[in-house]
């Protein structure tokens, strides 16, 4: 199964902030992260941050984004409200915070399929995307990702809560989370679930970003949850392919496909086989050069 989701860029928006939600309006991030979780204090404000965002769907300000709100997790007492009010056309799904294990994301898809037929809305339309953000979560991927395989799309790391619940320090070199960053892509990518890697803290300082999306993207990962707009450029520069690596990859299954047609079996370029990882490779670079020039037209 192809995932067909574009997701470079996923930005956190306060939703109770009516500045914000406007100013997000002119963004082009792919997905927009409406939170009512962590950003929206004192707790009176989750409410003010439903209706907005219930608000701005219904008046269409949203039409053509891809809008994940960021709800709150089964332990806090609002998750039931959260999308019970916004299971809404013109929301594509929910980011699940402080995703622990697989039951967790079992349980919520549970709930969304129940408010589902409640509501009369077709089984599994509204996707999930889980957040890591302890260790336990990092060494139970595999769980989660394989907990609802028909609504989860993406995983994305949430570093600042996963160090403080490590006790380590979060090193000027990402040395320290280096190996959740490894073990999150590769839990991920084994089931087609999009890697997101995690926000850049240091949000004015571009030279630290880029070194971050360069690790991020050899990794493996997809896109990166951003905090500032201003990230943006930088980051669909890095996980979009560029315009060597289209030209390679379309040079890859032309060969390919006329070694088929010959009879050859495999394909010769600069004395190295072209084999079938590089032709899978070929295939993925392609597909999402396709998104992202669906996205642009």
């Amino acid at each position: 199964m192809i995932n067909n989701y574009l997701m470079r860029s996923l930005m956190f928006v306060p939703a109770h902030n009516t500045k914000l939600m406007d100013s997000a309006l002119h963004r082009d991030a792919d997905v927009l992260l409406l939170d009512i979780e962590d950003s929206v204090q004192p707790v009176e404000n989750k409410q003010i941050a439903r209706d907005n965002i219930e608000k701005y769907v219904k008046e269409g300000k949203f039409k053509n984004k891809i809008v994940f709100p960021r709800v709150n997790d089964r332990e806090s007492g609002h998750l039931l409200k959260d999308v019970y009010q916004l299971t809404l056309d013109g929301i594509e799904g929910f980011m699940y915070p402080k995703s622990k294990k697989g039951e967790d994301i079992y349980f919520f898809g549970k709930l969304l399929e129940t408010i589902e037929y409640e509501k009369k809305i077709p089984r599994h339309t509204f996707k999930i995307i889980a957040l890591i953000e302890t260790p336990g979560a990092v060494l139970n991927i595999q769980e989660i990702c394989t907990a609802c395989p028909e609504r989860l799309v993406a995983v994305a790391f949430g570093c600042e809560d996963y160090m403080t619940e490590l006790g380590g320090k979060h090193d000027l070199e990402s040395q320290s989370i280096f190996t959740a960053r490894s073990i999150i892509a590769m839990g991920a990518k084994a089931n087609n679930v999009i890697p997101i890697d995690t926000v850049h803290i240091r949000v004015h300082d571009m030279e630290d970003l880029e070194r971050n999306l360069i690790i991020g993207r050899n990794l493996g990962f997809e896109g990166m949850l951003v905090l500032n707009p201003k990230e943006i450029p930088l980051v669909h520069q890095y996980y979009s392919p560029s315009e060597e690596e289209v030209a390679w990859a379309t040079e890859m299954l032309e060969l390919s496909e006329e070694a088929v047609l010959l009879g050859k079996g495999v394909a010769v370029k600069d004395e190295k086989f072209i084999g079938p990882p590089m032709v899978k490779m070929a295939k993925k670079i392609l597909h999402k050069h396709d998104l992202i020039e669906k996205l642009n037209q």
